[in-house]
């Protein structure tokens, strides 16, 4: 290498503000899996639980939404200023 060349360290390419949207958009997938759960039918009995709306809508969609937010979460980069910029 030449003298004149600056040597960068390896940096993550993902960022700590990456890592925390990334948490949350799991923490939404869990939630959406935790409300869906619940007692099945067993034996004879039916359970009128399983169609509550609970289970059916609202679960889903909190675990939908974090699957649908997560891709936006790993693209996010933040808006650099001018000291930032990398040098040509």
């Amino acid at each position: 290498m030449s003298k004149n060349k600056k040597e960068s360290k390896p940096s993550f390419p993902l960022g700590k503000l990456n890592m925390i949207l990334m948490a949350s958009c799991l923490a939404l997938i869990v939630i959406g899996f935790a409300l869906m759960s619940g007692s099945a039918n067993e034996g004879e009995t039916f359970n009128n639980a399983i169609f509550e709306s609970r289970r059916t809508t609202v679960g889903p969609m909190i675990a939908l939404l974090g699957f649908v937010l997560m891709a936006p979460a790993i693209l996010w980069r933040p808006k650099r200023s001018d000291n930032d910029k990398p040098e040509k």
